[in-house]
């Protein structure tokens, strides 16, 4: 499969903040990164807050540069403060070990990007992020690993 286009980016934003709108949500902002950490898309629902687009990048980069996602990013801070302490260092506090950073895959399991979502609670990010993932056709990697 091809890199991640801009047609699958946009259907992952559309479908990630109608999630949110059907759940009734807080306002949401969705970014979403290729491959190589460009972002490809960004969106920010009216009243969400002004950090939020940095949260959701940096939920969508430490999945994506880690190549874990942002939840298995949190379950290994919780064991290895120490590496994660150093980790923020070396990348320069970009990344965000909560949950709601999704990597994105294509059908021969390779990664494309992520998703990184900030504006409602971790679980509530995440669920947006894969309902956009899997609606653009693509795979939702969550796993702790």
């Amino acid at each position: 499969m091809a890199d991640l286009s801009l047609e699958q980016a946009d259907i992952i934003g559309r479908v990630a903040l109608e999630r949110a709108r059907a759940g009734n949500s807080q306002p949401l902002t969705v970014v979403v990164l290729d491959a190589g950490g460009h972002v490809k898309l960004a969106r920010r629902e009216d009243g969400s807050g002004i950090a939020r687009f940095d949260i959701a990048h940096g939920k969508a980069w430490g999945a994506l540069g880690m190549g874990i996602s942002s939840r298995g990013l949190a379950a290994r801070a919780a064991k290895m403060g120490t590496f994660f302490t150093a980790l923020a260092a070396v990348t320069e506090g970009r990344m965000v070990p909560v949950p709601g950073g999704v990597l994105i895959r294509d059908g021969g399991n390779r990664i494309i990007g992520a998703v990184g979502i900030s504006g409602d609670t971790s679980d509530v990010d995440e669920a947006c992020a894969v309902a956009g993932i899997e609606a653009a056709g693509l795979a939702a990697d969550i796993e702790e690993r």
